[in-house]
């Protein structure tokens, strides 16, 4: 059976002052008032990508949220058209730069969405600030295992991301050489299409033949080095002010068939029910968990609760929908 085509969501960007330089966020819907007005929307919906993604990553999510439900999506320092912001960089600085943007859009709270490391970030915004992120929706990430001591950093990511990682260091002749990159990805293959491209595009910098990915390096060393190990980031998705949605991939970063999570482990070490409710995607693996129309579904219909919960008044965290 085929499943409609979403319908699309006209984009703009936009610009918040955050140290060192402007935040680029992207803004859907684009269209009718200035995204750079502050008070769009009376609890706005803010999204944070991966580690070596960008604001883009959301947009079939900001399809299926619709024009009801506006979504904002930072490229975060060091990424895409936020890559000249400076360091130092870590998961601290992108909380930094979320409230810098929450206080932009002239508003107290927001719902945090955050995917991979995103979602890390968001976690630890709702520790530091609970009244401020009252409900997250963590899809594929926020929730860490520190590896042996000693590891090395960028070992472990290339490992862990792989391709991700790899073209970092890479160079390409031109865009269609980059996109053929991302085509032969082994977890966006089958996904590949005008959203994945855009995605893409938003990343290259530099003049053929010595095109590359906007990602420094650096900060995604720092950030990596935080989600794998920083204890605070791994303790924040455990603190109490924590509350909301954690929507696991059963396949991995490669389409591998064990993902980031698995029901055993979640029950083992995850956060604690009655706070942070956990929902398996079934068919689903950690990048086209923004990609595939039914997870993607899945995706905004946690949006849509959490915004109806922080808006009426959050009155406590649900149970686990799926150990």
């Amino acid at each position: 059976m085929t499943e409609p085509a979403p319908v699309p969501v006209p984009a703009r960007e936009y610009a918040v002052p955050v140290r060192g330089g402007r935040l680029a966020v992207t803004h859907w819907p684009g269209g009718g008032e200035a995204a750079d007005v502050p008070g769009l929307g009376d609890v706005p919906v803010l999204a944070l990508h991966g580690i070596t993604a960008n604001g883009h990553a959301f947009t079939a999510l900001a399809e299926a949220l619709g024009p009801q439900r506006p979504l904002h999506a930072p490229d975060l320092r060091g990424r895409a058209h936020s890559a000249a912001l400076p360091g130092p960089y870590g998961l601290a600085a992108h909380v930094e730069d979320v409230l810098a943007l929450l206080r932009h859009l002239g508003r107290e709270r927001a719902v945090l969405v955050g995917h991979s490391m995103g979602a890390f970030v968001a976690a630890l915004a709702a520790a530091r600030h609970p009244e401020r992120f009252p409900h997250v929706v963590l899809v594929d990430g926020g929730l860490g295992f520190p590896p042996p001591d000693g590891t090395d950093i960028d070992a472990l990511l290339d490992a862990v991301i792989g391709p991700a990682m790899r073209r970092l260091r890479m160079t390409f002749p031109d865009r269609a050489a980059y996109h053929a990159f991302f085509r032969s990805h082994p977890a966006l293959a089958a996904h590949w299409g005008p959203h994945v491209q855009a995605y893409v595009d938003r990343d290259l910098v530099g003049e053929p033949p010595a095109l590359r990915s906007s990602c420094v390096l650096d900060a995604v060393r720092a950030d990596g080095s935080d989600v794998l190990r920083g204890p605070e980031v791994l303790a924040a998705v455990h603190r109490p002010g924590v509350r909301g949605t954690l929507l696991w991939a059963e396949r991995g970063l490669l389409d591998e068939p064990r993902g980031l999570y698995d029901a055993p482990r979640l029950a083992a070490t995850g956060p604690e029910p009655g706070r942070v409710a956990t929902h398996r995607l079934p068919d689903t693996n950690h990048y086209s968990a923004l990609l595939r129309p039914a997870a993607v579904a899945a995706v905004a219909a946690a949006v849509h609760r959490a915004h109806s919960e922080v808006c009426q008044g959050y009155t406590g965290g649900r149970a686990s929908m799926d150990r």
